[in-house]
């Protein structure tokens, strides 16, 4: 199998997620920021569109208690496998995944009964100009969890929903959701940006 054809893999170990967990940058990290962990606050969250873990497995690994919710049962197996995987690590990535916790559904459906206190969601972007790398990957998931053309009724239930607030990931450059209110603040990185809805 050439490496243009392979498998769409989770890997909590090695490559990218290894690297951002030791050199990532703690609580500084914009995602972290937006999520509202700082010191002597670590909120319960939801990550209510899980793809391939990576934004919950950093918040697991600063300490974050993290349900993730995939629907798409393919996207969900290729999670539970990875999540096998980095626990039969053992240490410290073993103690990171005993933080994540994953369900299969259809988020619309499971938040009402979760009570988190805050809520990520990163719905499927507009294709973006990266590296072939992330292209691929990214086009992969596509494949898989299709468009996510109900984002917006996510967001709205959402916000009905979480305790403290709401983060829409989302291209930096990308117009607010449309169907949404205006969110309270933004956490700005190079390619990604962070609308935060506070809510309650």
């Amino acid at each position: 199998m050439t490496e243009k054809t392979k498998e769409l893999r989770v890997d909590f170990v090695g490559g990218a997620v290894g690297h951002r967990l030791r050199f990532g940058g703690g609580r500084g990290q914009a995602l972290a920021k937006a999520m509202g962990l700082r010191a002597g606050k670590t909120p319960m969250i939801v990550d209510a569109t899980a793809g391939l873990g990576r934004d919950s497995f950093l918040l697991a690994s600063l300490g974050a208690q993290v349900v993730m919710i995939e629907r798409s049962q393919k996207m969900h197996a290729l999670l539970v496998q990875g999540m096998e995987r980095a626990f039969d690590e053992g240490g410290e990535v073993r103690e990171i995944i005993a933080r994540m916790t994953l369900l299969n559904g259809d988020a619309k459906e499971m938040l009402p009964e979760l009570s988190a206190e805050a809520v990520l969601i990163d719905p499927m972007h507009p294709p973006s100009k990266k590296s072939a790398l992330v292209k691929r990957e990214l086009r992969q998931v596509r494949e898989i969890v299709g468009a996510d053309d109900d984002a917006a009724d996510l967001m709205r239930i959402a916000l009905q929903h979480a305790r403290n607030r709401v983060v829409l990931k989302w291209p930096a450059k990308a117009e607010p959701m449309q169907g949404v209110r205006a969110c309270s603040h933004q956490i700005l990185g190079k390619t990604t940006r962070y609308d935060v809805f506070m809510v309650g």
